[in-house]
């Protein structure tokens, strides 16, 4: 192994924390709690209106000082200050990482190749503002006159989850006179059962692909565009029905999009960042631009607290360095996403692109191979539905999942005692996973149930629960515009901080681009108007050969 690959786990501050590791081995979390009374209160920060109690994870305060140390040691402050300031922080690419410039409302200019993308991020909002009110105001209609009453808004990637995420969210905060549908999969079903659901005549289609190249979108889109046209008949409508956000504008305006109705996306912002753009435009359809100007706001007020909060108070640093602490120290493969809120119901949906196309990376900045873990798998879904499902295996398996629970502490919709029953479910697995049940207590509640004791020998191994599984608990007042944009950046950040400790460049993806180098060689053989390649193998071929002699089409 290259000794640059090996630079992060030969650091004193890494050693350090490998002993302050077995050191905590045998101390159950329970303990810690026992020992220290004032635990919960000083492992407990707040900002941008969210707050993280993060007591209940397999540290003391020396592993906490160890993480902290080690984020110092890897330039942490530094690298976020870069990514803050616009400098070219994705390296393989020689791009700046700017999400942050989406939802920054100052003034001050950020020179991007010798452009101000701060005026051009303002002057896209204006824009924005400008379309969503003709539309909520019907003074823009659809072609035959009627009040446009749908948008589907067609991408994939970041295009797509992120601004359905954000719409389910705001859900109480949608305008009444707008839905929202998504299409992301190249599976036929997704667009034709879409289509199913809307009128033409009251219908808006956005297409979302910066290249205006994506295979998936460009697909749906000619459905949607052959399925309006069939209906309406008048290429000319096409310009009041669809609109596009994307870089390659020639190409929108080619498949009949006005210029006036395209949208721009910049390199400067991944796919996985955009949702604060005109990529987010179909949540401001719904929700207007007042609430999409607040999720802004939100999300940049964690930027501030990100940029300016101590490291030890500052909520995307320590949630970041926890998820280090358990993915190298602990051997954590998984990290599990468990929102307490319906409306929250495809966050783990969003982060698991989030997180897992940004760190999925086996080499570091310099190219050389990594001797060490990097981004865990996400997963996971909303509380209480997980506890009848897969929190078992969180409780009782073999595996160590740590875990983020998340939960406002007001509801909108108070029906009977629902939501407080929802808190004390969340609390109680947040705590289950922490203290768990010991074989003793078993033993003595199976007593109290009457049973002979050789049944109570016989069942209460398979009651015992292990504890010591950490989670993490962040709390809102309330799922708002601003809470759903804080909380969405505080992982973004989360994401870099991960990110910056293992030396990766978290703002590339190039596996994702293989898979679709490789599809383009296969479908004209699916389609019978290609021949095969010398770099295929005898599985592809013969899964080829089979959908063809299916007359798969």
């Amino acid at each position: 192994m290259p000794d640059t690959a090996s630079k992060l786990t030969s650091k004193p501050e890494w050693k350090a924390l490998e002993r302050l590791q077995q050191q905590l081995l045998a101390t159950p979390m329970t303990r810690l709690f026992a020992d220290d009374p004032g635990r919960a209160e000083r492992y407990f920060i707040e900002g941008a209106g969210l707050s993280l109690d993060f007591s209940k994870n397999r540290i003391t305060d020396d592993a906490f000082n160890g993480l902290l140390a080690l984020a110092r040691s890897c330039q942490l402050e530094d690298r976020r200050d870069a990514l803050l300031r616009g400098d070219k922080v994705n390296t393989t690419e020689d791009r700046p990482a700017l999400h942050t410039a989406l939802r920054n409302p100052g003034n001050a200019a950020i020179m991007v190749d010798g452009v101000d993308v701060v005026e051009e991020v303002r002057n896209t909002l204006d824009r924005m503002e400008t379309f969503v009110t003709s539309v909520l105001e019907q003074s823009r209609t659809g072609y035959s006159g009627n009040p446009l009453t749908d948008v589907v808004s067609i991408g994939i990637g970041g295009s797509y989850l992120g601004p359905k995420l954000v719409g389910e969210a705001l859900q109480p905060y949608w305008q009444g006179s707008m839905r929202c549908h998504f299409v992301a999969n190249i599976d036929g079903t997704d667009i034709c059962e879409t289509l199913k659901l809307v009128n033409p005549e009251t219908t808006l289609f956005l297409i979302q692909s910066k290249s205006f190249r994506t295979q998936e979108t460009l697909e749906n889109s000619a459905v949607a565009r052959q399925w309006f046209l069939d209906h309406c008949g008048d290429e000319a409508a096409i310009a009041t029905h669809f609109l596009a956000v994307t870089a390659n504008v020639a190409d929108a305006e080619a498949f009949g999009i006005d210029a006036d109705n395209v949208f721009p996306m910049w390199d400067w912002v991944g796919g996985r960042y955009s949702l604060w753009s005109a990529i987010g435009l179909p949540v401001a359809l719904v929700v207007g631009m007042d609430n999409f100007r607040k999720l802004l706001a939100g999300a940049h007020a964690m930027d501030s607290h990100f940029r300016d909060a101590p490291l030890a108070q500052n909520l995307p640093v320590v949630m970041g360095l926890l998820s280090v602490w358990y993915n190298n120290f602990w051997g954590a493969d998984t990290h599990a996403i468990l929102p307490y809120d319906h409306y929250l119901r495809s966050l783990p949906d969003h982060l698991q692109q989030l997180d897992m196309e940004s760190n999925g990376k086996s080499v570091n900045e310099a190219g050389d191979p990594l001797g060490y873990e990097t981004g865990p798998v996400i997963w996971g879904g909303t509380g209480s539905n997980g506890q009848h499902a897969y929190h078992q295996l969180i409780h009782q398996g073999t595996r160590l999942i740590p875990a983020d629970f998340i939960i406002p502490l007001k509801t909108h919709n108070p029906v009977a005692t629902h939501h407080a029953d929802l808190f004390a479910n969340c609390l109680s697995q947040a705590r289950a996973m922490m203290a768990g049940k010991s074989l003793e207590v078993a033993r003595s509640e199976l007593k109290a149930e009457g049973l002979a004791d050789t049944e109570i020998e016989r069942l209460a191994p398979h009651k015992v629960i292990p504890g010591n599984k950490p989670s993490n608990m962040l709390i809102m007042d309330k799922v708002t515009p601003e809470t759903v944009g804080a909380l969405i950046a505080l992982y973004e950040h989360r994401t870099f901080v991960q990110g910056v400790i293992w030396g990766v460049d978290s703002f590339d993806q190039w596996g994702v681009e293989l898979g679709k180098q490789l599809g383009k060689g296969i479908l004209p053989r699916l389609l019978g108007e290609g021949e095969q390649t010398s770099d295929s193998d005898s599985s592809t071929d013969h899964l080829i050969d089979l959908f063809r002699s299916a007359g798969g089409q």
